[in-house]
Formats: structure tokens, sequence, C-alpha cells
């Protein structure tokens, strides 16, 4: 195996072009750097650097060692900021991005206690329905309705949710279906998977209004507009609203959380993940029928 130490000793000299110059920058002396760069070729049994006499010059097959010998310094940072990382105190400014129906009914209202078991952390909760990037520390942590493919960060499925159609009880077409008058989503979402469920449903029936968010369809339907699709989770804890969807085809987005790999190990940020762990565990309407809260839970550590 080769010492990482004797490489490192290679990168100084390939960077500063002298045994004394690399001495200078590990801060060690001319004959260590000197007997560490011997133990290197003596282990790979090849030349890596022709010594000349006021100057160090390496060898082809030197320049292509130091390609790899860039890249091992790399990942010896990356462990570095890893280690760094989960020795990290529990404070800080977390950002946490999610879509708007979770940030607005699920989230929020669990922010209270989230500040009483975490008084230093500061959680910055931005509801947003588009992608944010991890890699560019948009956020620290990310919740998705699509499933993640950046190759940098870690995921795991926590959750489902399941929509249905719900009323107003008192809504003037509730007994009679082929009357039924619909709120779906505007041209934001125009191609959204939920506007296709909910148009194939209303299959030409007439569409009242078009709304954004979630949240305007729960308001628009406890003021008996019409129609509307919602998210179980919200549509169940409401006993002014009645689901009518029987005979409706089956439709859920799964909830995906996300983190990037150099920062699962930071105890604010896993603190942040637990809260959302827990909040959508916590909900029979959006927990994960197959595994339990505490087995969706060890993929953070």
């Amino acid at each position: 195996m080769v010492d990482w130490e004797d490489v490192r000793h290679f990168l100084a000299v390939a960077e500063n072009g002298t045994l004394s110059g690399a001495a200078r920058e590990i801060k060690v002396d001319h004959a260590t750097v000197s007997r560490r760069l011997a133990a290197l070729e003596t282990a790979l049994d090849v030349k890596l650097v022709d010594r000349m006499p006021r100057s160090c010059r390496l060898t082809v097959l030197g320049r292509q060692v130091l390609e790899r010998a860039v890249e091992m310094e790399a990942a010896a940072d990356g462990i570095a900021r890893l280690a760094k990382a989960a020795h990290a105190p529990l404070a800080g400014r977390i950002t946490l991005s999610a879509p708007p129906v979770l940030a607005t009914h699920l989230l929020t209202e669990r922010l209270a206690r989230f500040r009483e078991e975490y008084p230093n952390i500061r959680l910055s909760l931005s509801a947003e329905a588009h992608r944010v990037s991890l890699s560019r520390r948009e956020a620290d942590v990310a919740v998705r309705f699509i499933r993640p493919d950046e190759t940098s960060s870690v995921t795991r499925k926590i959750g489902v949710m399941a929509f249905g159609l719900y009323a107003h009880r008192s809504y003037a077409h509730l007994a009679t279906p082929e009357r039924w008058e619909f709120i779906t989503w505007d041209q934001t979402f125009a191609d959204s998977p939920a506007q296709s469920w909910l148009l194939g449903i209303a299959n030409g029936r007439s569409v009242v209004c078009e709304l954004t968010y979630s949240s305007e369809h729960l308001v628009a339907v406890r003021a008996g507009v019409g129609v509307a699709g919602l998210p179980c989770f919200i549509g169940e804890r409401d006993p002014d609203l009645v689901r009518i969807d029987e005979r409706a085809p089956y439709f859920a987005r799964d909830i995906w959380l996300l983190v990037h790999s150099d920062l699962r190990k930071t105890p604010a940020v896993r603190a942040v993940m637990d809260f959302v762990v827990d909040a959508v565990s916590g909900n029979p309407d959006l927990a994960l029928r197959l595994s339990s809260s505490e087995g969706d839970r060890n993929w953070l550590r």
C-alpha cells in the first residue's frame, strides 16, 4: 500500500519544484522530503522525479502519477470536511427547501416545537415549487416530489402524498356529479401530473377557476366554489369538506428528502432532516406503509 504521507510530500515537490521549497511548505527538513520521495519511488518501483542540481523535474510517469495524487488530495480534503462537519455544533442557519404545500400545511406549523428543541438553529424554510441546487448551496436540505438524480447528494423516499376529490358539504351540486364544476391548477402547473389527473376526472365538465397553489384551492373549496383535488393530509382534517372520489383513479406523489453528501453528518443539518422525517412519518396520510419511521431515519446516520 502507498503511504499517503509519501504522496503528500511528492505533491509538495511537484508544486514547488525543489526539495527545499517542499520542505518549507510542509514545515519539515530537507532530508525528510528526500526520504519520503525515495520511499514512494521504492514502493512503486518507478522513478517519479529527476533531481537536478537546483530543481526537481517530474518524469513522464511522474506527471501521470501527479494527476492521481491530486485526486487523492481532494479525497483527503473531503474526508477532513466530513470529520469537521461531524463535530460541528447544533447551531447556525440551515436552509430547507420544500414544495409550498408541505412548507405551508405541514412544516410551518411544527416550527415552534423545532425551536424549543434546537434553540440555536435558525431554520430558513423556503417554499419553492422549482428545483434548487444543493451543490451550489441554494439549500442545505431539500424536499421534492420528483426523485432527485444529483450524484453528489444522498436521497431517500420518506413518504407518499395521496390526493382526493373534495367539496364543501354544502356544495350545491354535490349530489349530481354530472354538474360538478372543478377548481384546477393554472398555467404554472399546466403540465403537472396532478393537473393531468384532475382534468382526466373532469372529462370535459366545467372548470370554474384556475389557481396556483393548493392553499388557494383549499380556500376556494371551503367557499363552495367547486370540486378540488387536494392532498388527503389537508382535506381529511377539515370537518367542512367531504371526499367524493370513490370511483376516481388513485393519484399520489412520492416525497423525497435529499442532502449533499458532504453535509449529511453535520449535526444541525441532521436535526433538520430528522424534523422533516418526523413531520412526514407522523402524519398517517403521508407516512410510508412498509417501513417504520425509525427505519427511514437510519439512512441519515
